[in-house]
């Protein structure tokens, strides 16, 4: 029986086919502006103390809706008031509830570097998230051969945008660090059971060599988790559902990051 994560990049191949025959990869490229200066993204996570990356995310696979009618313009301003340094925005529709709309609005509502947030296969998939505004991309190792990470990084870096790199575990550290990641998410969800376990991440910052910049994902709901995290040298946490839910988003970052 295929796991979560097997059908979600099934599903997300099929849906790509379908957006190429409405409108094809050279047409979307006339459509790309001007890429912003320098890596917004990636400069962002490096700032003193640790960043937050606050996710817009209208549902999970595991827990259903968690707020479906939720304006991107309302949530990503008060994740910028709070302090937020940068916004992911899922765009996977059918397990997540998400679309490139919603990385538009986010694009037109706040400042802030924009990660989109998705299932990325194909190079296709890159050029949308050019043309919606994001400043990065999620690639996740396990759902790519390690010759297409390398292809779909360099894409990404040519279109002005910098990768972040999910890993759930050593032998997907490895195959990131060889493919020159610089941004490497360690995913605290397993995708193919989508249990969580927030000591992932202090198992697997041991095979991450210096210099790398270290993102936290998933499992992360309290201060506490946080102040653990950056004593062990992560250097940005991405947090979506604990503040998605909240009744008061600006409170929820601001408690989150004490």
């Amino acid at each position: 029986m295929p796991t979560f994560l097997e059908t979600v990049v099934e599903r997300t191949r099929a849906g790509v086919e379908a957006r190429k025959r409405e409108l094809p990869a050279d047409e979307l490229r006339t459509r790309l502006g001007p890429a912003r200066r320098g890596r917004p993204f990636s400069e962002a996570l490096i700032s003193e103390g640790i960043s937050l990356i606050a996710e817009m995310k209208r549902a999970s696979p595991s827990r259903g809706p968690i707020r479906p009618d939720a304006t991107v313009a309302d949530v990503v301003r008060a994740y910028q008031e709070a302090g937020a340094r940068a916004v992911s925005v899922l765009t996977e529709p059918e397990f997540f509830g998400g679309s490139l709309d919603d990385l538009v609005a986010a694009r037109g509502a706040c400042d802030l570097p924009l990660l989109r947030k998705d299932f990325v296969v194909d190079e296709y998939q890159l050029l949308e998230a050019r043309a919606a505004g994001a400043d990065a991309v999620l690639l996740i190792v396990a759902a790519l051969e390690r010759e297409r990470l390398q292809e779909l990084m360099a894409v990404a870096s040519d279109l002005g945008m910098d990768s972040l790199v999910e890993v759930h575990d050593e032998d997907e550290v490895e195959a990131a660090v060889d493919a020159g990641a610089e941004v490497l998410g360690i995913n605290n969800r397993d995708l193919h059971s989508l249990e969580v376990d927030l000591d992932t991440t202090f198992r697997l910052l041991a095979d991450v060599p210096a210099g790398t910049v270290v993102v936290a994902e998933s499992g992360i709901t309290r201060h506490d988790d946080v102040e653990r995290l950056e004593r062990a040298g992560v250097d940005a946490i991405l947090v979506g559902e604990a503040l998605m839910r909240a009744d008061d988003p600006v409170r929820a970052v601001r408690e989150l990051l004490g």
